[in-house]
């Protein structure tokens, strides 16, 4: 058995890879860490997971070694401790966004201040499986994804294999979001009063999750906003292109079809009647796989390219564990097989 262990466990993340953790086959969940609510038992801040989480949680320093350790920390608190918290774990996954780029520079441009620890950023393999399978099997460390840009990507992705995807035009992507990708603490912005009933446009511009589409899609130009809606869980990425080529429906069909044929967490959602013809995050809530689609102008040469998938799941911690499933040579799709529920 793989023993894991997760720093930070008390938010929404961290609470989704205890679930996915807890019914892997393959793994033992040995520690989960909580500064704040050290001591108290973890079905007490994850009550759905009452029944199967019968631990509790200890402070970061009292984790014990184990073979993986997963890092669900704030933002720049696993940079300004990689070296101690690689001491702990022969292998590291890092579901925040301190080592998902590559660049220091890049980094500090896009993040507003130097990187903690350069030196690691190299050491670190971009964890979405779609796109970076060949880095994942046998990395030592792995960061996470950022869920919008893991959205937007997957959109992409299919069209970028084809040889569709231009540099020549820029992308306009617009991602629709639920409230849980704000985190576990409450805020002003947050207040059920004020979020409810809300379409919030909270970054029109300069969005983070752009350096990693940017990254990934190296010379393409992205225009990316994110806007707030009235769900929970969910990102719908609506992504506007121009086609430089002649392309036909039959043409896209056949290029999504095969892009989602060879990764078990894709599918391709493109129908011509019924309540569901393109992806919907609904569908895919509480999962880890993601749904892409299409439609096509063929009069203008535009094609609009969409990706739903739940924030937590394929955007966060799911795609954590299949990183880490990969990372040991398991199965890919390894204790990630729940498939959704309908309706919700």
């Amino acid at each position: 058995m793989i023993r894991a262990a997760i720093a930070g466990a008390s938010g929404y993340v961290g609470g989704e890879l205890i679930r996915w953790l807890l019914g892997h086959p393959e793994v033992e969940l040995v520690g989960a860490s909580s500064e704040r609510l050290a001591g108290q038992p973890l079905q007490r801040v994850h009550p759905h997971l009452r029944g199967r989480a019968r631990s509790r949680f200890c402070r970061m320093d009292e984790l014990p070694s184990c073979d993986v350790l997963f890092l669900a920390l704030p933002h720049g608190r696993a940079a300004r401790r990689i070296d101690a918290l690689a001491d702990r774990a022969e292998r590291i996954v890092d579901c925040s966004a301190d080592f998902r780029l590559s660049d220091a520079d890049n980094y500090a441009r896009w993040y507003g201040e130097p990187h903690p620890a350069p030196e690691w950023l190299e050491r670190f393999a971009y964890g979405l499986p779609e796109l970076q399978r060949g880095d994942l099997g046998g990395a030592r460390y792995v960061s996470g994804v950022g869920c919008n840009a893991t959205a937007v990507q997957l959109a992409l992705a299919p069209l970028e294999r084809a040889g569709l995807l231009s540099r020549e035009q820029p992308v306009v992507a617009e991602v629709k979001v639920g409230s849980s990708e704000g985190g576990a603490s409450s805020s002003d912005a947050s207040h059920h009063p004020v979020r409810s009933g809300c379409v919030r446009s909270y970054a029109p511009v300069g969005h983070r999750h752009a350096a990693e589409v940017e990254q990934t899609f190296e010379g393409l130009e992205l225009h990316l906003s994110i806007t707030a809606v009235e769900m929970v869980r969910g990102a719908l990425a609506t992504c506007h292109l121009r086609i430089d080529q002649d392309v036909s429906e039959r043409d896209l069909v056949r290029a999504y079809g095969s892009y989602a044929a060879e990764r078990p967490f894709v599918d391709v959602l493109h129908e011509r009647a019924g309540p569901y013809r393109h992806p919907e995050p609904k569908l895919v809530t509480g999962t880890n796989r993601a749904q892409i689609g299409f439609a096509l102008d063929a009069e203008r040469g535009r094609v609009v390219s969409l990706c739903a998938l739940d924030n937590l799941g394929k955007g966060a911690a799911g795609t954590a564990v299949q990183s880490m499933n990969l990372m040991f040579g398991l199965d890919e799709t390894a204790g990630l097989d729940f498939g959704g529920i309908h309706p919700l």
